[in-house]
């Protein structure tokens, strides 16, 4: 027979689980909703400023062969 420490231990035990679970959970989300996006916000922006940069390395040599 299980004795009153025995419920307490199987008690906390299943409230740590759900803790930890939910932790997990709210672990994913985060990543799905706020971490990935901003990532690819971030390379977007780096591959953006590349293009630009190029573009204007390009633009400055245009005009120095013109002169």
């Amino acid at each position: 027979m299980v004795n009153e420490l025995g419920l307490l231990y199987i008690g906390g035990v299943t409230i740590l689980f759900f803790f930890w679970a939910y932790g997990i959970v709210s672990f994913v989300l985060d990543l799905k909703n706020i971490i990935i996006p901003k990532g690819r916000q971030f390379l977007r922006g780096r591959r953006r400023m590349k293009e630009e940069q190029k573009r204007e390395e390009e633009r400055e040599e245009r005009e120095r062969q013109l002169y």
